[in-house]
């Protein structure tokens, strides 16, 4: 066995290789020395990062994809049993192993930060693994999007910490075995897994309840779901509590969060001393993740004062609010938020960096049962924006549901006062957008499926 690599992962097949979360484990593996191959629905900056690596990645699904000798299938909750390569592997009788499992065995024998929460995972996880790698302790960490700075999403380190992103969506985060959990908030989602708020705090009962013995839960003192969370695990034993935020109960409380642009400076109360640092991202709710991400350090052993200056280096992490460009005097911003609280809080820290200018929003929703579940509230923060223009609905891995629409959030959003257009053509949105963008606007394309690749266009037209 090569060191360093469980046994079932010498040689393992990825189904969906080039996902987010799929391809960090394949670029660890890869770089711990194993035999990686996979595949994918269509060729990407991944699918060639990977190539780099050394791994084999086969654009389109087919059996023969799978090599005789694999030593595993790994798969992500989005895989339909009907895929040729999945089927091949049970006529093989290769094994399957689920993304997560994947991820929990990478972790074993090392110090694991596991960063949890309905928002903020990925900036969160991200802050951490920019602020260890700055301080030169050479972190292994696997994140749902690509750091700005590095520009991967995943990789191996020689140190003893491995910081990863931990998936509520399908219970896989119940999956690993941290030293330190981050609970950033608690909230409904994922509606085709979860039917009910009790659903979620038990799922997210049974992710603390892995946390080791003598381990350390960090959690929001200020969003109501983490609070409620809070009361139901407290009293565990062996399980130490820090909670963080502007609630004066926190144990790690935020003094004051100052806007300065695009960036902000957060003042806050640990171990009765003041510290103050820098965060090089726009909005409060990414201020509160860099708190939270120097709690988890500081539970770690690791000094806050080094921490602080460490979380300055982020610079972010592609879609999370990440300038795609300027043309025209228009400036044109990515954003993967889906969810009504994340949509509000990117474009409260618009509003907040740039309060002169004009907000056009292009927003794509996703997930039919999350449109039909969360429309409304979709549409009223939308409103927040001074035009919006809103395409159909990006499916992911769902099937259409019946009367389900883009115009549940184009009716709530008209309602709650806002001037939006619905636009069925996506290829149409650059030019239309164009128009309406005037010198000194904030485009922001918003939404977690392709609406990203919206962005470069809209800058081609404004250039034209």
């Amino acid at each position: 066995m090569t060191p360093g690599i469980p046994a079932a992962m010498e040689r393992p097949h990825f189904i969906g290789i080039g996902g987010a979360g799929m391809s960090g484990i394949a670029k660890i593996l890869t770089q711990r020395g194993a035999k990686v191959a996979g595949s994918d629905a269509k060729e990407s900056g991944t699918a060639e990062a990977l190539r780099a690596l050394g791994a084999t990645v086969h654009i389109g699904h087919a059996a023969g994809n799978l090599a005789d000798d694999a030593s595993c299938v790994v798969v992500s909750s989005a895989i339909r049993p009907d895929n040729p390569e999945l089927v091949r592997a049970a006529e093989l009788s290769v094994p399957v192993v689920h993304r997560s499992d994947a991820l929990a065995s990478l972790m074993g024998g090392l110090r694991a930060i596991a960063v949890a929460g309905t928002h903020g995972k990925t900036t969160t996880t991200s802050m951490l693994a920019v602020a260890l790698s700055e301080l030169n302790l050479a972190p292994s960490y696997a994140i749902g999007g690509d750091l700005a700075g590095p520009g991967t999403n995943a990789a191996h380190g020689e140190g003893e910490i491995f910081v990863a992103e931990a998936d509520e969506s399908d219970r896989s985060f119940q999956k690993y075995d941290p030293e330190v959990a981050i609970v950033l908030n608690v909230e409904l989602d994922h509606h085709a897994n979860y039917a009910s708020m009790d659903e979620i705090y038990e799922s997210f009962e049974a992710f603390t309840d892995k946390i080791v013995p003598g381990g350390t839960l960090v959690i929001s003192a200020d969003q109501p779901g983490a609070v409620e969370l809070t009361g139901r695990v407290r009293d565990r034993s062996g399980l130490n509590v820090v909670t963080y935020g502007e609630a004066e109960s926190a144990d790690v409380r935020v003094h004051r969060i100052t806007p300065r642009g695009l960036t902000s400076e957060v003042t806050l109360l640990l171990n009765g001393k003041y510290l103050t640092f820098a965060v090089s991202v726009p909005g409060r709710h990414y201020a509160l993740n860099a708190v939270a991400a120097l709690a988890a350090g500081v539970a770690l052993g690791i000094p806050a004062h080094n921490l602080a200056s460490a979380l300055g280096k982020y610079t972010g992490v592609k879609r999370r609010l990440q300038l795609k460009g300027e043309a025209a005097g228009v400036q044109v911003i990515d954003s993967y938020a889906h969810h009504p609280t994340e949509m509000t809080a990117d474009l409260e820290a618009m509003r907040g960096a740039a309060s002169d200018a004009r907000l056009l929003v292009v927003f794509q929703p996703h997930l039919f049962s999350r449109t039909q579940e969360l429309g409304t509230e979709m549409g009223r923060a939308l409103a927040l924006a001074d035009v919006s223009v809103v395409l159909d609905i990006y499916p992911a891995r769902e099937d259409p549901i019946p009367g389900i629409t883009s115009d549940l959030i184009i009716d709530a959003a008209r309602e709650a006062g806002a001037d939006v257009t619905a636009v069925h053509d996506k290829a149409a949105v650059p030019g239309a957008v164009a128009g309406m963008a005037k010198p000194g606007d904030l485009v922001l394309t918003m939404g977690a499926g392709d609406v990203t690749d919206l962005g470069p266009r809209i800058l081609d037209h404004l250039s034209s």
